[in-house]
């Protein structure tokens, strides 16, 4: 029987999915200071209970990854949305650092399943246009976070509800992308489609270009989610409102992605990464050294660094190493979520021993440095491999 495929609906359908992902984010960072001031947690331990958030996710999408082509994307969506669920609701319910860690844990494993649904299924969709439709795809996860911080400050901050309210908020897109997949046809995988073999993409996962990217992707993660889920506390004393700036730098990277195909034809991905790196390290150090109405200038730098960094490295890896198939896509985020679970606590660690947020910012900074200098190496050698 032939599949009745309808592309619109599942890419509208992965939009919200990633809505509903990225909109955990821009809450956890409300939530920080209230489990803070109100439950009595230290940062350092708020660290580790958001933590499962990142390698959660990378469990999930590791996991994810080798099964996607053997059960299909399909069920890979529905453990997604039954994560997602039963993750809100026990967050909701949490007053304490297990119940917290529990919730994060869930919602954490539900994160890393659509992307390591959603990535391979809008590869399989789009296979002539991969870096514009994954770039327009994770557009919605800086516009997740615009819209959830944007809740945020009019829930708590303006209208002053209960947090409860605001995490609530998150069952409107999982409702939607659990109602869009509802009896939804999936393609099969592009890695099956073209006959690569399943030996031949995990081969081509530990070749050392992948494994290169691997390592960069978890410093990339780090700059752009390590600052962002800090927000609040690296900026608290330079800015009255810090979750304006992630809505800010979110929505400049929503539409950066929006209009990256262009831009990226026009550099190439090994010039869009490395200019990535050094817009990062400037934003960076821009951040630390500002306060008041010139933090959004700095935060504009920041955004334009980190806008193209995730979806640039899964396009690269998608069409460079097009033979890692959905496995390299996920072991990608993977690694880069994993990146930001060390990062976290050991952030919070060092604000708890009165660690400036300008000093950490400025600490931060040698990360986008090292990668300034591992992406001209990257630019080089496929200039002259002509890869």
């Amino acid at each position: 029987m032939k599949q009745n495929i309808i592309p619109k609906r599942l890419f509208t359908a992965s939009c919200f999915a990633l809505i509903t992902t990225a909109m955990t984010f821009a809450i956890r960072v409300k939530l920080e200071m209230v489990f803070n001031q109100d439950y009595l947690l230290t940062l350092e331990e708020i660290g580790y209970a958001f933590a499962p958030a990142f390698w959660g996710f990378t469990l999930a999408m590791m996991i994810g990854g080798f099964f996607v082509d053997l059960f299909g994307m399909k069920k890979i969506m529905n453990i997604a949305f039954f994560g997602h669920l039963t993750g809100i609701i026990v967050t909701i319910l949490a007053r304490d650092y297990i119940t917290l860690f529990w919730g994060t844990t869930l919602i954490g494993v539900a994160n890393g399943m659509v992307e390591a649904a959603c990535n391979p299924l809008v590869a399989t969709l789009y296979p002539n246009e991969k870096t514009k439709m994954l770039n327009r795809f994770h557009v919605w996860f800086p516009g997740g976070i615009v819209i959830g911080g944007v809740l945020g400050f009019i829930i708590m901050d303006f209208m002053g509800l209960s947090w409860m309210i605001l995490a609530g908020t998150l069952l409107i897109p999982l409702l939607i992308y659990g109602f869009l997949f509802f009896n939804a046809q999936f393609p099969k995988t592009e890695r099956v489609t073209s006959g690569v073999s399943y030996r031949d993409m995990i081969k081509n996962c530990f070749q050392p270009l992948f494994i290169f990217m691997l390592i960069c992707m978890m410093f990339t993660a780090a700059t752009e989610l390590g600052t962002t889920q800090r927000i609040e506390v690296l900026l608290g004393k330079s800015l009255e409102s810090p979750i304006l700036i992630l809505v800010f730098i979110n929505g400049l990277m929503a539409l950066g992605r929006l209009y990256a195909g262009p831009i990226v034809h026009k550099l190439s991905i090994t010039k869009v990464l490395l200019f990535s790196a050094i817009f990062s390290c400037l934003g960076l150090f821009l951040l630390a050294n500002t306060s008041g109405a010139m933090t959004f200038l700095a935060a504009a730098v920041f955004a334009i660094g980190v806008c193209y960094f995730w979806p640039t490295m899964l396009s690269f890896v998608s069409e460079k190493i097009p033979e890692s198939g959905a496995l390299g896509l996920s072991l990608m985020g993977g690694a880069g979520m994993l990146s930001v679970s060390f990062v976290l606590p050991q952030m919070g660690k060092l604000m708890d021993s009165n660690t400036t947020g300008s000093e950490l910012l400025l600490l931060y900074a040698y990360i986008p440095a090292i990668l300034i200098v591992a992406f001209l190496i990257l630019h080089i050698y496929v200039k002259t491999k002509k890869i």
